[in-house]
């Protein structure tokens, strides 16, 4: 058998007695310097590991009883993955201890059955914050690249700085430090290499309590000039896209994000990108993503369909404004569409829907056009009298064989 134990946060101590046990009965042990120092009267010949050992080449060749000495559980983001792959089940066995994600979370004195955890190493920026932003409690073991202060920095620029957050380094020693700080302040704190970064989203109980799933009042969203798909269309909108939960949404043109941030709620697993060219309103749409706990939208700044290329493929698609390039951008989406993908597109103006009903007829998708006219009362007058919106067109388009049918 090959044994693969997990050191406590506080040395010796930190080993139950079997550990004790298998490490005094081994022939070959193998760890981390600092890890091996606490066993170095013991008669078992040691084997430094580093960044750059092959540990399954030397288990493979050495003989007689061997335990590996790591931090924590072997089986957290640890070492223990990399053996699993590499040797029989059957060789091995697992002692886990306390993970210092755990010991962070005692610190902190916060449940963590309910968190996600997240390893830096090997992910990019943008999917590491994507992972933080889409829940609510989150620990993150940072590495060399994905610092505290480079994450605090993305979560900034998308605008998203709810979060309470905890740095918490060191944990164990004698330079244990554990902050509570804010994502605006964390970029000030210089952050030891060996840390944990927990982020707990602070909710703002009218939104939560107030606000329903479907039809967020027009006014509650942050826009340029009213500048936003009126609550009734919205509804109207996502209920055309038939959205399940684990799909990829582009919402272009997306202005306030109002769309993306209620597709939000219907999206659980997947992933919206809201895709915005003026400044000014991605400035109010980060504010407003920030403002609903956005969890699975992405704004991505810049013109369609330039900016689409490194978006992965859609399942649905809503244009709300095409700024222009109509033409090219459906030309775009019909190549990347995934089979019996939808288009939602809404039309002001005859000439966009001309010109959309023609790309989709001339491209076989099954279409259908739904004109909304919509008035309001005002309880500004002293008379309930009706406001009328102007006239909107709902054009949806189904990529499939014109045999098809939208139901």
């Amino acid at each position: 058998m090959i044994y693969v134990v997990g050191a406590g946060i506080a040395g010796q101590e930190g080993f139950c007695q079997r550990v004790l046990q298998l490490v005094a009965e081994a022939d070959v042990l193998y760890g981390p310097p600092n890890l091996l120092a606490l066993f170095a009267r013991l008669p078992a010949r040691q084997v430094a590991l580093s960044a750059d050992s092959d540990l399954t080449a030397l288990l493979e060749e050495a003989e007689g009883n061997q335990v590996v000495l790591t931090a924590g559980d072997p089986l957290f983001f640890g070492l223990g993955r990399e053996l699993l792959r590499n040797l029989p089940r059957e060789e091995l066995e697992f002692v886990p201890n306390v993970s210092s994600v755990q010991f962070a979370f005692a610190r902190i004195k916060q449940p963590w059955d309910d968190a996600l955890f997240v390893s830096a190493e090997g992910r990019s920026m943008t999917h590491l914050v994507d992972r933080i932003v889409a829940n609510d409690k989150v620990a993150v073991l940072t590495d060399a690249r994905h610092t505290p202060a480079a994450i605090a920095a993305e979560l900034l620029r998308r605008g998203r700085d709810g979060y309470t957050v905890y740095l918490c380094e060191n944990l164990g020693t004698a330079e244990e430090r554990v902050e509570q700080t804010s994502v605006a302040l964390l970029p000030q704190l210089v952050a030891a290499p060996l840390n944990v970064l927990i982020f707990i989203k602070c909710y703002d109980s009218e939104v939560d309590d107030s606000l329903p799933t479907l039809g967020v009042p027009d006014s509650s969203f942050m826009t340029v000039k009213k500048q936003i798909t009126p609550e009734e269309v919205r509804v109207v909108v996502l209920a055309k896209l038939r959205l399940r939960q684990d799909m990829v949404l582009w919402d272009i043109g997306a202005g306030s994000g109002s769309v993306s941030i209620e597709a939000d709620a219907l999206l659980p697993f997947g992933r919206i990108f809201a895709v915005e060219r003026n400044s000014d309103s991605a400035r109010f749409l980060r504010q407003n993503l920030n403002h609903f706990h956005s969890r699975n939208v992405r704004l991505v700044e810049g013109e369609a369909p330039a900016c689409l290329e490194d978006l992965p493929d859609p399942d649905r698609v809503f244009i709300g404004g095409s700024g222009g390039n109509l033409w090219e951008l459906l030309e775009v989406i019909d190549e990347r569409l995934s089979a019996s993908g939808r288009v939602v597109l809404t039309a002001s103006t005859l000439d966009t829907l001309v010109a959309a009903t023609d790309f989709f007829e001339n491209n076989g998708y099954v279409i259908e056009v739904v004109t909304l006219n919509i008035a309001r009362t005002s309880s500004e007058t002293d008379y309930k009298m009706f406001e009328a919106l102007n006239p909107v067109y709902v054009v949806v388009a189904l990529k499939e064989s014109a045999s098809a049918a939208l139901a």
